[in-house]
């Protein structure tokens, strides 16, 4: 009876041999929850949560739990990665009935799918008494049980998204700033206490900001480099492999909780090679390309897209793939350089982690270059070895749009073609094995045809549908793609995809539902502006649409992305932590954003050169067009229409809602123009 023997998720394979009789999310398990006249057991997670993993051996292959389990309900594992809408929707009714979210979620629910009681992580004998008091209460008291349900699907039905705003004004982007020092750490980066999340959309906006000049420039610029600084000597870091882990349980960034995400990785790569462009860091240099290398090294599939996370646990045990004990050093390296590393990696007799081990930090640059990345080096084959954490290889459409964007930007920055390469290579598979309708031409006549699936695995998509940030952060990415690679091709998809959008996402008030209007009707149709681990998917659509416009001249989706910025102006005097990437993409709008054509044959250096002093700009939102007049790969790109070479000399236009200045052929010529 258990039948996720032929999921294609990883988690919902991790429990494909469960005692328990689990349904996919589907009518199949409604169907049968009606013929058994039982609740569902709705039990969402994902394959990097170690607490998924704790309630798994304690519960979920306890044959006595199952047994309760199977007599009494009918049980339905979700991915949470592959079905964000089913778990945003019973996240919403957890919360406000508990106060509270986290995974595993645990819902009880009537056969139509509709929420009675929720809660999280149980311990399995509070777990089994939860069972039969449900159970219980089902069969002898099922109207109260109907009448509790009718009140929770009604008030949530009832709840509406933030009202809009006007859109952001400068003056709204500086108080932004205010409201993020107010709770900022100064002393260990970050904002607010343990545990400690990157801040990665915040922290772009502050980027941004500083750039651009406001008022807070430097308060935003010190603020941003104290964060990045802090996390990237932190033990969030991994600091032989490259890497981030998903949070610190500490404020001090000392111990992550150490699932590798890669949404957390794609954004954080984009904002350390952002950093570097902005500031020159060397650190931002280094953990920006140490992250890309992690990147191509640990999460990529065969088919060349980026798997979506790796697990906290290996042999059981959470974090043991990471920490060591000085006994550990000296075995590897000897008692010299043991004793060496200990003192430069912060490894102590008493640990920083559990059981005595401790998680590897570089407080500060080593004495001794060389010596340190022969230790490096020795430590990573040693940690090799050992017992790798799981991945889940499942490839996710939105975090992949992230992962191109951040590839495709780094290898440029760096001159490294390599991640480019591998940039394009998950855009072809994002576009051959998750796109649906639109050919080409359709996607270039502006068909809203192109619809996306949101997983594949094995290059194989799954059933499921794209949800909002699957289409924003691909038209992200590919848009970003375009920028560096000058291929059309991928210039015309992101337009498809935004023309979806617009399409079938949109709430008729400027903002954006999370799922389609023909998706699967959940008992609430979800709709979430704010940012969590990732950027919200309306802000996500708000830049895409704006960088879209940017290179069309487009009014229409200008004004669609102002629109979805309305709430950032609600939302920044008090939660700017919760709107970074709205801050972001609005003070893009707010300066401009500017445009830059830049026309030449594409294997002449001097083309190269303009090409690069443009996309090595921090002016924000700065979006490029690359091609060589009169070539068909340039075909239908507005910002090139009418832009030609200059005396035969290839040339950069500088726009302003295409209003271009004069043409200029130097990369020093083109450095003005971009800060004037």
């Amino acid at each position: 009876m258990n039948k996720l023997k032929d999921a294609t998720s990883p988690y919902l394979l991790q429990h494909a041999d469960n005692p328990v009789h689990w349904f996919e999310w589907g009518e199949e398990a409604f169907a049968e929850a009606r013929r058994r006249d039982v609740p569902l057991l709705i039990s969402v997670g994902y394959s990097a949560c170690h607490w998924c993993h704790v309630m798994a051996h304690e519960s979920f292959e306890d044959e006595g739990t199952a047994a309760l389990m199977n007599e009494h309900f009918v049980n339905v594992k979700v991915d949470r990665e592959e079905r964000p809408d089913v778990d945003a929707v019973y996240m919403t009714a957890t919360q406000a009935m508990t106060g509270h979210g986290g995974w595993p979620m645990t819902v009880f629910a009537t056969p139509e799918g509709h929420p009675f009681y929720t809660g999280t992580y149980f311990p399995r004998p509070q777990f089994q008494r939860l069972l039969a008091g449900v159970s219980n209460a089902w069969n002898g008291d099922r109207e109260a049980v109907l009448t509790q349900s009718s009140k929770i699907v009604e008030a949530l039905g009832g709840r509406s998204s933030l009202p809009p705003g006007p859109l952001p004004t400068p003056e709204t982007l500086t108080q932004a700033v205010r409201s993020l020092a107010s709770s900022f750490d100064p002393a260990r980066g970050g904002f607010g206490g343990a545990p400690k999340f990157p801040p990665s959309m915040a922290l772009e906006f502050l980027l941004r900001y500083g750039a651009a000049g406001g008022p807070e420039a430097e308060t935003a610029v010190s603020m941003a480099g104290r964060t990045l600084e802090a996390m990237a000597r932190g033990g969030i870091y991994d600091q032989l492999g490259g890497g981030f882990a998903r949070y610190s349980v500490d404020a001090e960034w000392v111990v992550p909780h150490f699932e590798k995400m890669l949404y957390d990785n794609a954004l954080l790569l984009r904002v350390y090679a952002h950093w570097w462009r902005s500031t020159g860091s060397e650190l931002g240099r280094r953990v920006a390309l140490e992250t890309a290398s992690f990147l191509l090294a640990e999460m990529r599939t065969p088919e060349g897209g980026f798997a979506s996370a790796l697990d906290a646990d290996s042999e059981g045990v959470e974090g043991k793939f990471y920490a060591w004990t000085v006994d550990e050093l000296q075995e590897i390296l000897g008692e010299d350089d043991g004793d060496w590393a200990a003192g430069v990696f912060e490894v102590t007799g008493f640990g920083t982690f559990e059981h005595g081990t401790s998680v590897l930090q570089l407080l500060s640059g080593p004495d001794d270059p060389e010596r340190f990345e022969r230790v490096r080096s020795a430590l990573l084959a040693a940690r090799s070895r050992r017992v790798r954490p799981g991945r889940d290889d499942k490839v996710v459409a939105a975090w992949n749009g992230l992962a191109i964007a951040a590839l495709a930007e780094t290898g440029a920055l760096f001159d490294r073609p390599d991640l480019v390469e591998a940039a394009r290579a998950a855009a072809v598979l994002l576009d051959e094995v998750h796109t649906r309708g639109a050919d080409e031409a359709g996607a270039e006549a502006g068909g809203t045809g192109v619809r996306l699936l949101r997983t594949s695995r094995d290059g194989r998509a799954g059933g499921n549908a794209g949800v909002l940030e699957d289409y924003a952060d691909l038209a992200e990415g590919l848009l970003a793609l375009y920028g560096v690679t000058g291929e059309a091709r991928w210039f015309h998809r992101a337009g498809a995809l935004l023309e979806t959008v617009l399409a079938h996402f949109s709430d008729g008030s400027g903002g954006f539902f999370d799922t389609a209007d023909d998706a699967e009707r959940l008992f609430q149709r979800p709709q979430d502006p704010t940012d969590n681990a990732t950027p919200s998917g309306q802000f996500a659509a708000a830049g895409a649409l704006l960088s879209y416009a940017a290179l069309t001249g487009s009014a229409r989706h200008r004004e669609a992305a102002e629109a979805a910025l309305g709430t950032v102006s609600v939302l920044a005097a008090q939660h700017a932590r919760f709107a970074g990437w709205g801050l972001a993409v609005a003070q893009a709008a707010v300066s401009g954003p500017v445009e830059v054509a830049v026309v030449g044959p594409v294997d002449d250096p001097a083309t190269a050169a303009l090409h690069r002093t443009a996309l090595r700009s921090p002016v924000p939102g700065l979006v490029v067009a690359l091609g060589e007049p009169g070539s068909p790969g340039v075909s239908g790109v507005p910002l090139l229409d009418g832009r030609g070479l200059v005396d035969g000399s290839p040339a950069a236009y500088v726009c302003r809602g295409f209003t271009c200045r004069m043409p200029v052929t130097t990369p020093a010529a083109l450095e003005i123009e971009l800060v004037s």
